[in-house]
């Protein structure tokens, strides 16, 4: 990042979904979203109160604002509703790692492919990396089809407390 990194501007569009790097305002919506189901496949367990989740969103705002770790909610074009959110982790580094997780009504409806290959494509210009990570739980197939979608092979597994995942490498798209 350089010291023109302006995180107000921030917004990644798709034919179907807008990206807004996550604020204060959005605390409350995206808390709504988040339930045992949609954290099955995500190393942390979900917040049991919004005051519980403002600790964590008051944690993203710095690094958000440095550019170095980016949140972004994801919103429908058509209505604006939240989503979930995807992230770009270590934005700053040769392989940042892209992650996502998805408001339970809205799986199997490809939005998590347009999400990611929407993240892929802005970073793969705005930053050029030269690849992406994508660790996802090995019994995430859905998850896993995004990475396979978008060219990426896997390069290792690791082991947390609640799975084991394999670590996809996507390609930057521009090279």
């Amino acid at each position: 990042m350089t010291a023109e990194w302006d995180a107000s501007g921030v917004e990644i569009k798709s034919e179907r979904l807008r990206l807004k790097l996550f604020t204060a305002d959005d605390a409350g919506e995206v808390f709504a979203a988040i339930t045992p189901a949609v954290t099955r496949f995500m190393q942390w367990e979900p917040p049991r109160s919004p005051t519980a989740f403002a600790e964590v969103w008051r944690s993203l705002l710095a690094p958000i604002l440095d550019g170095s770790d980016l949140h972004f909610v994801v919103r429908s074009l058509a209505d604006g509703r939240c989503l979930g959110l995807v992230g770009l982790h270590a934005a700053r580094t040769a392989c940042p790692e892209i992650g996502i997780w998805l408001r339970e009504d809205v799986h199997g409806n490809g939005i998590g492919r347009k999400a990611v290959a929407a993240m892929a494509a802005w970073a793969s210009e705005e930053f050029n990396p030269d690849c992406f990570e994508y660790p996802v739980a090995e019994e995430n197939v859905a998850s896993r089809r995004i990475a396979e979608g978008l060219g990426g092979s896997i390069v290792e597994t690791r082991s947390n407390s609640k799975y084991t995942s394999v670590v996809y490498r996507i390609p930057n798209i521009r090279r």
